[in-house]
Parts: C-alpha cells; structure tokens; sequence
C-alpha cells in the first residue's frame, strides 16, 4: 500500500512573509475554509505567535471555526523560544498546535543566540514543559537546517538524539534559504530517516535557485512524512515549494505515497489568493498560469485534432480548466478551427483563408486576438460583396497641441490617383475634408453621415480591435458600413473605404 504523506499549506503564515503581502482577518478565515474543506489539505499553518493584535484576531476566529468542525489539530502556529510568552498567546488565540523555532545550524546558534548547545536545548525542554501544561501538541522546526546539514552535521544529529527524548510529534526540517540541490536533499533525508526510522519528518523547501519542487520529489522518495507548500509559491524572497505544482508531479511521479489534496481545486484557490494579495500569478507558471494550457502553434493544434499528439497526463480537466487555442501570427488554420468550434461558426476554405491571414496580420502588429473577438474580424472580413474599385492608398494624419488636426490622402478610383490634404477638427474628420475635396473635384457626392458608433467586441478581454460602425444616408435611404482595426480613426476609414465602394 502507498504511504499516506502529509501535505502542510502555510501561504497563511511563510506566504504572508512574500514582500507587501498581508492578508485581513476575513480573508485568512476564508483561505483558511478553502484550504482544509475544499483543497483538503492535511494542515495549515496559519500565523506567528505575538505578530499583532489583527493577527491575534485571526487566528482566534480560524480556531473557533476549527474547533466548531472538530478540525483544531490541523491548525498550526509559529512560535518562539520566549519563556512562554508564545504559549500565552497560542491559549488566547485558541491554537492546539505549535510549530516551536529552534536553530537547526550551530552558526545560526553561536551567532544569532550566543549559546551554547546545551543552553539551546535546556530552553526548548521548559517550552515542551509548559506546552504540556496547557495541552499544547509540539512540532520543532530546525530553522537553517539544510546549511546545519552541510556544515555542522555533529550538531544537527545531537540535536535530534536530544528531540527523541522529548514530547514532540513532527520534526520540520527547513531547506531555509533554498540552498539545497536535489541529490543533498534525498541524501540528508535519507540519512535522518535511517537514523530515526520512528521520527516524523516534514521537509520545507525554498525556491531560491528554482528548485523547491525537485527538492520535495527527493525528500519524498527519501522517506519524509510530511511536505511544507504555499499557494502559487508565496513566500520570503523566490517563495517555498509552489503547491499546484507539487501536487501534480507527487500524483504522476511518485507512486510510493498518496495524498489527500483536491487537483481541482487547485486554480480556484490560486485564483482566490492572488485576488487578495495582489501579486499576480504569472502567465507560464505551471498549472495555474493563464498560458500553460493555450497551445499557440498551429501545427500542435492541428496535432492535436490528429489522435491528441500535443496531449501530456497534463490535462487540464484535471484542474478544472480548458484548453485553448492562441489566436495570432502563429495560429494557422488548426487554431482557428478549434475556436470557431467552441463558437458553434463553420467557414469554407476560401474564408477561413482569408479570417487566418487577418488574424496573422493582427499578430505581426502584437496585437493581442481572442476567441470573442473572432465573429466581428469574420464579419469584417467577409463583407466583400462589392467589387473592390475604389482604393485608400495611403495618408497622413497629423494631431498636434495648439493646431488643428490635418489629413493628407491619396486615394485611387477605377485605377487613377487622387491626393488632397485638408484640416478638421478632429483626425477623422480631417480625413472627410480631404475625401470631400476629391470627390467635389470629380463632381461626385458623398452619402451624409448620420451615425457613428464605436466599440470593442463584447467579452472580449483583449486590446487588439474595436469596431466602427458608420450609418450614412443617400437618397433618403440609409445603410451601413463597418471597419475593424486596433486603432479607432484607421477602424473608421476603413468603414468609409467600404462606403466608397458601396456607392
């Protein structure tokens, strides 16, 4: 049978240490919710003793929640060697659980402390005393443990020999400055684990040199009992091992344990935590990045509808997401055809021909094009019932403070070239003067122009088109005529380049 390992979240605790992160009263309550009745994770770390009145508050408000849902044993809290003073406030705050700092390296004890080892352990005996006194449950953290392993091993096993003879139920050992490289973690967790075979381990990982999540698949394969994950990475400086991450290479690689955490629970959660931290979650971050279930080349859409060839056991259903289908000047016709099936729009060849080059154009320019925005660039594109006979070649709009706005435009008719320049008040409508100009010229009316209308696609999320609307009338009828572009004014000419082969 696979071995049961524990999974520890402190985004509520260690995240809070990212820079400028602090979570409200209500918002550590509601994580705190989330994180044990919907991502179910074993337990949670929620706060450090002695932090603050609002930190008191709320940790006194998860501990009744807790203790209402016969769940206060998984609620843990960071505390002190302080002669009781983080006991004291553990029985105010409701907590059960303390996770006690010790120094886990003789240079952070001689040089932080001042103590000798001895003096160390003396100390930590009367906090497990009084702990006992008030019921407490102990877990130690061994702070600087990873550099205690490579530096003063002598020390780190004394002190464990001293841990095996006192009331304690998990040893946390802190990878504090993520400094540890894969195989050090496998072979110091090994060499604990064979040492204490009964001693309950935990391994804390930091992400400074990226390696956090390797670090917890040695850890685990080493033998730990229990893993230390924050959501999206939170954390003092690079962030502690990610959580959606871990949880998905413990559940595809490492068949020797099991876990209880919910996959799909996992973006819902990261979602929700950097909604109230604002620190967004990056766009390739494994998981739960907007990006990292978009395929964007058209060749692995295509492999895609070709027996799943781009598919990995990184489904996204797993996590409760969709794939999606980047449209730009990567896409091709495959990425096209996937959204215009989610649209429920069918095209023939001749026009997905011509929406794939359209959206192509819209990428070479970094425009960024969505599935929303698709029915307004078909429509745009498509809307060629006309021959094409009039042409605007080229112009020139000038908008400067303190003068008026101008227009230079050469424009071709049936095959001849026209070129006038005009003022107006505003780009566009120095563009009309000049078309007025050209057509007057020609003895040709221009259709009135009774509306104009602008917009963005509706559910659209992206900054790549508006579309402009232009109702005009001539003799006494009116129709309309539309055009689609990133920028406004060129939108709206090329509504009225439309207008001019209409008529």
């Amino acid at each position: 049978m696979a071995k049961k390992l524990e999974i520890m979240d402190t985004t509520l605790r260690d995240g809070e240490q990212t820079s400028g992160v602090s979570f409200s009263i209500s918002e550590k309550l509601t994580l705190a919710k989330l994180l044990l009745e919907e991502l179910k994770v074993d337990r949670i770390e929620v706060a450090s003793a002695r932090v603050s009145e609002g930190e008191l508050q709320a940790v006194q408000q998860i501990t009744q929640w807790a203790s209402e849902k016969n769940l206060l044993e998984r609620i843990e809290v960071l505390t002190f060697v302080d002669g009781g003073v983080s006991l004291d406030w553990m029985r105010t705050a409701g907590a059960k659980v303390q996770n006690l700092l010790t120094k886990g390296s003789l240079n952070h004890l001689k040089h932080q402390l001042k103590k000798t080892p001895e003096q160390h352990f003396e100390e930590i005996a009367q906090v497990f005393e009084g702990a006992k006194k008030n019921g407490f449950i102990n877990n130690i953290y061994l702070e600087d443990w990873s550099n205690g392993m490579r530096n003063s091993k002598d020390y780190v096993f004394q002190f464990l020999d001293f841990l095996t003879t006192q009331p304690i139920k998990r040893v946390l050992l802190p990878d504090t400055l993520g400094i540890l490289t894969h195989r050090e973690s496998f072979e110091f967790i090994s060499e604990i684990r064979d040492r204490y075979p009964g001693m309950h381990i935990d391994f804390h990982g930091h992400n400074d040199y990226d390696l956090g999540v390797a670090n917890i698949m040695e850890a685990v394969k080493a033998g730990c009992d229990g893993l230390h994950l924050t959501v999206n990475g939170m954390g003092e400086r690079a962030g502690n091992a990610p959580m959606a991450s871990a949880i998905a290479v413990i559940n595809d690689f490492l068949p020797e344990v099991e876990i209880s955490v919910n996959e799909k629970a996992l973006f819902k959660v990261s979602k929700l935590v950097s909604a109230f931290t604002g620190v967004g979650i990056p766009a390739n971050k494994p998981i739960v990045g907007d990006n990292v279930f978009t395929q964007t080349a058209g060749i692995h859409a295509d492999g895609d509808s070709k027996n799943n060839l781009y598919f990995s056991d990184l489904m996204p259903e797993r996590f409760g997401r969709k794939r999606k289908y980047a449209l730009g000047k990567m896409s091709g016709k495959a990425n096209i055809l996937k959204n215009l099936q989610e649209l429920g729009l069918t095209l023939n060849d001749e026009e997905l021909k011509k929406v794939t080059a359209r959206i192509i154009e819209l990428g070479d320019k970094k425009e960024r094009v969505t599935k929303d925005d698709l029915p307004y660039i078909i429509s745009d594109v498509l809307d060629t019932d006309f021959q094409q006979k009039v042409f605007v070649k080229s112009y020139v709009l000038t908008h400067s403070k303190g003068l008026k706005p101008s227009t230079t435009l050469s424009l071709e008719i049936n095959g001849k070239l026209f070129e006038e320049n005009a003022p107006g008040d505003g780009q566009y409508d120095a563009f009309m003067n000049a078309l007025r100009k050209i057509y007057k010229s020609q003895n040709m009316k221009l259709p009135l122009l009774v509306d104009y209308a602008v917009r963005i696609p509706p559910g659209s999320n992206s900054d790549a088109l508006c579309e402009t609307i232009i109702t005009w009338e001539t003799d006494g009828k009116e129709f309309t005529s539309r055009g689609l572009d990133s920028d406004q004014t060129v939108s709206a000419i090329k509504a009225t380049e439309k207008m001019l082969n209409i008529i």
